[in-house]
């Protein structure tokens, strides 16, 4: 997608959404840009419409998928000896003890406002135009309102499920606007999507996915809605959910089908894979979808890949195993999200790039060795040293006579206690080597895929007691993640419980930032027990509360309960 710079809605957005909500302000066109100079041609047209969708791509990473991820039971980041202790920040996330002050939040929240108003005022601008000028129609004009529209549902969506009820505008000149309720919030965004899915075009076979939003996505986004209903506002709408679900698979909205590999849907060319409702478009040197790359790896990492990328060795999975290598799964269900995959899973291998594309397995784990398989080697804890990555945190290399800990038996496992080689690392968008630098990055990032339809169809066709159905439709998933589809652990009727639902969702979805809202959909995010966390109970956590910057800017905004 082209990038446009609009110095008036950049100026006015940025200093909305630094007021907290929604502020007045007088609009001074710094450029002499207005909506009836501006447009000259079908490119300007579109570099509008594509403005708040590069927000949306820097919406789906960072900051988000953090609050995700990290809260729940899957990823952590551990303090790495000097490295990663952060003044506390990620010791808060872990365990549940954030504030109104907290970084993400803040980030999150600005976020949220500011993709409502890029999409409201682009929306704006669009709606007063004579297509036709441009060689373009009036269904080319409906079609960009609407995905505007879907876009703006999709930030109201997420922010009612990270904060609850958000200050409701549908244009840019109001005054300091209070929250709306949780059922207002839910309601518009209801509404919106409801218009949208009956506007949108459905997606013809054949199709590339190139970012635009069609009929199934704006589905896709009212059938989680209605799915995590009972979180929002305290009312199960599993029933809603699964009619919608059953009717994006039926093709109702559009041609899908699940892909036929593990990978399809997140390889260099995912744009083709047919499972692929809505995605964020990715390319090397423009809008790259790379920002986990810093966080995840270590900063010889690139040598494993055979590619000169920057990292520093911070988030991974968080540990399977104890310090003596048994697993923590005998101790409570949650987590250890790397043991959750059966062996023979072809994703449980680590990560591999075969050329031309191609590629095998999802993880670093192990030796850390290059392509040629020379060990590569450590510059802290083990340092001169060959790595190995380990799917457990503990200071191993303080242990021994005369050292820290005299034997394993006694090291602890905590936040505090990471190393360098700490913890697997996922590789779920594939990075090729320097001899095919040109698909670096080519992975656009798959924002809703048909499988996330299966589960939430499965989910609900099991809570009404259907497990015949729900079985089958995680099946049919689970088969292409094995040689010649041989599933050792298939789901049945007996096996699928609640706890065996989530491992499914952790599964699937490993890294896809979506893991606490799954949790809270199952009253776990404040009752579960995972590594290094212990159950607060304290409900008022599975929101986040409004950042202080915000109220600060914004006297009408009322805290969250609990804060």
């Amino acid at each position: 997608m082209e990038k446009i710079t609009n110095i008036k809605t950049a100026t006015l957005i940025l200093l909305l959404c630094f007021a907290g909500a929604c502020k007045k302000i007088d609009q001074k066109f710094y450029d002499k840009v207005t909506p009836e100079t501006f447009f000259k041609s079908e490119k300007d047209v579109k570099a509008v419409l594509y403005r708040p969708f590069t927000h949306a791509r820097w919406y789906l990473g960072a900051d988000r998928w953090k609050l995700q991820e990290y809260t729940a039971d899957n990823f952590a980041i551990t303090t790495k000896g000097r490295h990663w202790y952060n003044g506390g920040e990620n010791e808060r996330y872990h365990y549940h003890r954030w504030t109104a002050d907290d970084g993400w939040i803040w980030e999150t929240w600005r976020g949220t406002l500011m993709g409502i108003a890029l999409a409201l005022d682009s929306r704006s601008d669009l709606a007063k135009l004579d297509y036709t000028t441009f060689a373009m129609t009036k269904t080319d004009q409906e079609d960009h309102l609407n995905q505007l529209n879907t876009l703006i549902a999709y930030f109201y969506l997420r922010g009612l499920d990270y904060f609850g009820g958000l200050p409701i505008f549908d244009s840019l000149d109001k005054e300091s606007l209070p929250r709306n309720t949780d059922q207002e919030t839910f309601n518009h965004i209801e509404t919106l999507l409801k218009n949208a899915i009956e506007k949108l075009p459905a997606k013809k076979t054949g199709d590339r996915e190139e970012g635009a939003i069609r009929q199934a996505g704006a589905a896709a986004m009212l059938a989680s809605l209605y799915f995590n209903a009972e979180a929002y506002i305290n009312k199960p709408m599993f029933a809603e959910c699964m009619q919608i679900c059953q009717d994006i698979k039926d093709n109702k909205y559009g041609s899908y089908a699940l892909d036929n590999t593990w990978y399809g849907p997140h390889t260099f060319t995912n744009d083709k894979s047919p499972e692929i409702i809505w995605s964020i478009p990715s390319e090397f040197n423009k809008l790259q979808y790379d920002w986990f790359y810093s966080n995840f790896y270590h900063y010889n990492s690139r040598q494993y890949f055979g590619v000169n990328l920057g990292a520093d060795n911070g988030g991974h999975l968080s540990p399977s195993k104890r310090p003596d290598g048994t697993l923590y799964r005998t101790e409570f269900q949650l987590g250890s999200p790397y043991e959750k995959f059966d062996q023979g899973d072809l994703r449980k291998q680590p990560y591999k790039y075969l050329g031309g594309g191609r590629y095998e397995g999802m993880f670093i784990v192990g030796p850390h060795l290059t392509p040629d398989g020379v060990p590569i080697l450590g510059g802290e804890e083990y340092k001169d040293k060959p790595l190995n990555f380990v799917d457990q945190v503990g200071r191993f290399s303080e242990v021994g006579a005369g050292k820290r800990y005299p034997s394993i038996a006694q090291l602890p496992s905590k936040m505090s206690e990471g190393e360098e080689n700490t913890g697997v690392r996922l590789v779920k968008v594939p990075i090729p080597n320097d001899n095919d630098k040109s698909l670096r990055w080519g992975a656009d990032n798959p924002a809703i895929r048909l499988t996330e339809v299966y589960y939430m169809l499965a989910e609900c066709k099991m809570r009404a007691g259907d497990k015949t159905v729900a079985t089958e439709l995680i099946n049919q998933v689970r088969r292409r993640d094995f040689a010649n589809g041989a599933d050792p652990n298939p789901v049945n009727a007996g096996n699928l419980t609640p706890n065996r639902m989530l491992d499914e969702w952790s599964i699937e979805f490993l890294g896809e930032g979506r893991r606490r809202t799954d949790l809270i959909r199952w009253k776990m995010f404040t009752a579960g027990n995972w590594w290094d966390h212990q159950p607060s109970g304290s409900v008022h956590l599975n929101r986040f509360p409004v950042p202080s910057q915000a109220i600060s800017g914004n006297n009408n905004l009322k805290q969250n309960p609990g804060y």
